[in-house]
């Protein structure tokens, strides 16, 4: 698929993200000079195309009153970890859930999963009933709290104007 100078314009303003309005396609219409019905498609397009993989969505947790948060890491057995993982993932309390390689000697852990709470009392608590209720309480895992926040964006593809 070969992408328009507009394609570019609307991938660029996509990494902006929605408005929080009722129609956020028309908005971004409006911004790149597409109708709401042909931005809806160009995204359908480019996603065919494998242009646009997925959609992702940056919750900005400290300004919702979430002011914990932390990274359980476990040690799971390779035949065990695709399914635990899908079971901790389905969880509400879980934000956030990957799996990754070990790094031996130092780093056993192969399965992460974040989750945030109103406090560190809160986020504790979630990591030992879902210890409990999926029976991790014997695997290996240490509980990783964040002490800074970054600023979060999405990627960032397309062109942009020059005061940009």
């Amino acid at each position: 698929m070969e992408l328009s100078d507009r394609d570019l314009s609307l991938v660029a303003a996509l990494a902006d993200g929605l408005a929080l309005v009722d129609r956020p396609y028309r908005v971004i219409g409006d911004a790149v000079g597409l109708t709401e019905d042909e931005v809806i498609a160009r995204i359908a397009a480019m996603k065919e195309a494998g242009i646009i993989r997925r959609f992702g969505v940056i919750v900005r947790h400290h300004e919702l009153g979430f002011r914990a948060n932390a990274m359980a890491v476990w040690d799971i057995p390779d035949h065990q970890v695709s399914e635990l993982g899908r079971l901790l993932g389905d969880a509400p309390e879980v934000t956030l859930c990957y799996r990754r390689p070990r790094r031996l000697p130092d780093w056993p852990f192969n399965l992460f999963c974040m989750i945030h709470g109103r406090d560190r009392d809160a986020v504790e608590a979630a990591i030992k009933a879902l210890a409990e209720r999926h029976g991790l309480s014997h695997h290996r895992h240490a509980v990783l709290f964040s002490t800074r926040r970054f600023k979060q964006t999405g990627a960032r593809y397309g062109r942009r104007s020059a005061a940009e």
